[in-house]
Parts: structure tokens; C-alpha cells; sequence
């Protein structure tokens, strides 16, 4: 199972964050949904951690997009998170940003994140 546990990151494209910004949301989202999955599914969590942590980081372009992708991560039970902006930097407070999904098997990510393009 190795290779077949990843967590997938989803960013919006159509906010114009920076690098750093991009980055600090990515990394929000990707820890947050970590400690849903040691919480909820240790199993996929420790098989993840053990062998490397894959991550990819994928983009949407809208708000619509990134919840519709977060909704699919609630119906197929898989560890997530939604990060909202607090809006201290370049967003209004509350703008959403990031979700990840995962670690999780790969065959439940898939058809979830599998069409989208590379951040």
C-alpha cells in the first residue's frame, strides 16, 4: 500500500496569491487534514507517513470549484480540510483557499482530484 496512500492539495488559481501565500495555505490545509486522518483513519495516515508523505498540489479556478472538490472529499469519507483565509495579508477574512484531501488510498482520490491540472 506504499505508493497507493497520497494526499492531494487543491489551490485556487483565481485569487492572485503569491508564492508565499499560495504556499502558507497549502501547508495549512495539508496539516489540518493530516490530523483528520491520524484521528480518523491511522492506518492510511501511518502508511503515508512512513513512506515519504506523497503530496501533489492541483489548482481549481473558482470558489465553486474548490467546495464542489471538498464536498466530494465529505461524501467519499475521506480526510479533509477547507481553509479559510483570516485576512490579514492579501484576502478579504473568510476567503476560501486550499482544501486537501487525504492521505488517503489513491483509487478513492482518483476520481475525485484526477482531472485536475498541476498548481
Amino acid at each position: 500500500m506504499s505508493t497507493e496512500v497520497k494526499q492531494v492539495i487543491v489551490v485556487r488559481s483565481d485569487l492572485g496569491m503569491g508564492k508565499g501565500k499560495i504556499a502558507a495555505q497549502a501547508s495549512h490545509a495539508s496539516v489540518i487534514a493530516s490530523f483528520e486522518a491520524k484521528k480518523h483513519e491511522p492506518t492510511w495516515f501511518d502508511t503515508w507517513y512512513r513512506h515519504g508523505m506523497a503530496k501533489i498540489v492541483v489548482k481549481v479556478a473558482s470558489d465553486e470549484e474548490l467546495h464542489r472538490i471538498f464536498q466530494l472529499g465529505v461524501k467519499n469519507k475521506v480526510p479533509r480540510a477547507l481553509i479559510n483565509d483570516a485576512g490579514h495579508t492579501q484576502l478579504a477574512p473568510g476567503t476560501a483557499t486550499a482544501v486537501a484531501l487525504g492521505p488517503a488510498p489513491e483509487k478513492l482520490l482518483d476520481p475525485i482530484t484526477g482531472s485536475l491540472k498541476l498548481m
